[in-house]
């Protein structure tokens, strides 16, 4: 008998362990199916390891970095930063991970899912190859679940050396095999000089001077948290304004903040050339005035978006196609299904108008793995999805901007409240705004925007109001706490309902 080779069935096979492959794996899970998960490299993926919680950590070291020099210039605290101990903060931010990361494998493993690690792709509609297969068996799973053989009456592991494992799903397939940074041509990241956002928290050290490349909201958290670390930044961005996006006046406030605190933001600038130095990178920048400028920095960041990554899935076999850009579009997306029945996909490997979002990829999960158990789900609303960008300040917006509410034929109402209207936004004394835009004559909320401190803890309010098509008059009517952030959103409806009180 040849052992090289095993084969199984499964209800669902999953390809690609990141945000929205471990969602939909733990979602059909819980609703009885019998799931298989594949992954190459780490359960969470690019989120969990190289972006998302990673980021966030650095940056709220970068917060309370930024809190010292607030302390002694706005409040007469006399305290100094002696120093950033780099190997301390890493040792923080990977234990984060690290736990993070063992808190999903073991939910997986508590709820039954098999985890296979290896390189998955299609040998038909419903069949999967794994190369390399390796069956990760944490504590808690069910022996029975294990693909190929094991002992029934020790329980003892299937044994670990790799092979290759075919496995049909008698459901479906979902592909989840996420993202990764573009590049530009003669610019490849080297881990050092040159950096994408998936390698730019595990370079060497902190650099003196960084040039970002690319203003979404990416771009501008890497340079808001180089900049708290005491870097001087360049932000370049093609478009003529950054993260754009989102509404304008949004990248008005984002632009005047991060200039406030030093940082040099070139929009409408294009790159030019650039060469690596022993020491650094020299880079021309054409300006939006058509100057060209030589920037010389320690480091070069390249943001300027990311790409599917579908090579090796061997699509063809199932009769999959991509898109011109390399998405998989799906022909139902209230479904979020293929062309071809029971293959269904999430997360980055969606065009727009998925968001390429780690939340709006849990959804697309929970929406996958309900239709494939035969459970009533309701679609995605990527409208009612909230956008953060995680600089200082925040940005966080829900719903439509002002320019595309207009461009969908609504004629609108639209309230501005500066968040120094509010006494809380006078002591944070950051600036920032809330931006309503609503149809017009006290019609139904269409987009809600802030711009300031600790937005994205408060676009949660909005989401609701956006996502349960609510009118300026239905907020206007709750109270708000005094003094808080969030009471500027109040303000800001009362104002549209005719009701306004600070603001008139």
């Amino acid at each position: 008998m040849d052992n090289s080779r095993d084969s199984g069935t499964a209800d669902v096979v999953v390809i690609g362990g990141g945000t929205g492959g471990y969602s939909t794996a733990l979602r059909a899970a819980a609703l009885g199916l019998d799931v298989v998960l594949v992954e190459r490299d780490k359960i969470g993926g690019t989120c969990l390891h190289r972006g998302c919680i990673p980021s966030k950590a650095m940056l709220h070291a970068a917060e309370l970095v930024d809190g010292f020099a607030e302390a002694r210039e706005r409040w007469g605290v006399k305290a100094s930063l002696d120093a950033v101990d780099w190997s301390a903060l890493v040792a923080t931010r990977d234990d984060i991970v690290t736990r993070n990361h063992r808190g999903v494998e073991a939910h997986l493993a508590h709820a039954g899912v098999r985890v296979v690690r290896g390189s998955a792709h299609l040998t038909g509609q419903r069949t999967v190859r794994i190369e390399g297969a390796r069956e990760d068996l944490a504590p808690g799973a069910p022996d029975q679940h294990a693909l190929g053989a094991h002992n029934p009456t020790t329980g003892a592991r299937p044994e670990s050396a790799p092979r290759v494992r075919d496995v049909a799903a008698r459901r479906g397939i979902v592909l989840a095999t996420g993202s990764r940074p573009r590049t530009l041509p003669g610019l490849q990241s080297d881990g050092r000089r040159v950096v994408t956002s998936d390698d730019a928290l595990f370079a060497p050290g902190l650099p003196g001077s960084v040039l970002v490349l690319g203003g979404g909201a990416i771009g501008v958290e890497y340079a808001s948290f180089h900049r708290s670390m005491g870097a001087e930044v360049t932000l370049v961005e093609a478009a003529d304004r950054i993260v754009p996006l989102e509404d304008a006046d949004v990248s008005r406030h984002l632009t005047r903040g991060l200039r406030k605190r030093g940082i040099d933001v070139q929009a409408g600038a294009r790159l030019l050339d650039a060469e690596v130095l022993e020491d650094g990178v020299r880079a021309r920048v054409r300006t939006a005035r058509g100057e060209t400028r030589t920037v010389e920095v320690e480091r070069l960041l390249v943001a300027v978006g990311r790409e599917p990554v579908t090579e090796g899935l061997d699509l063809a076999a199932a009769g999959v196609g991509t898109d011109a850009r390399g998405f998989v579009a799906p022909a139902d997306w209230a479904r979020l299904e293929t062309a071809v029945p029971g293959v269904h996909v999430v997360g980055d490997l969606l065009p727009p108008p998925s968001l390429g979002l780690a939340h709006a990829s849990f959804a697309e999960g929970l929406l996958v793995a309900e239709t494939l158990a035969g459970v009533e789900s309701v679609p995605v609303d990527y409208a009612a999805v909230p956008r953060v960008t995680y600089s200082s300040p925040q940005t966080a917006a829900v719903g439509l901007s002002e320019a595309e509410a207009r461009a969908h034929g609504h004629e609108v109402d639209v309230n501005i409240m500066p968040l120094t209207a509010v006494a809380k936004g006078m002591v944070h004394g950051q600036g920032g705004m809330v931006k309503v835009v609503a149809e017009a004559g006290g019609g139904q909320v269409l987009g809600v925007h802030l711009v300031g401190p600790h937005v994205s803890e408060m676009i949660a309010e909005s989401q609701l109001i956006v996502g349960w098509d609510a009118y300026a008059s239905d907020v206007a009517r709750h109270v708000h706490p005094h003094p808080t952030l969030s009471e500027a959103v109040g303000e800001a409806f009362l104002t549209l309902a005719g009701r306004g009180l600070h603001q008139q």
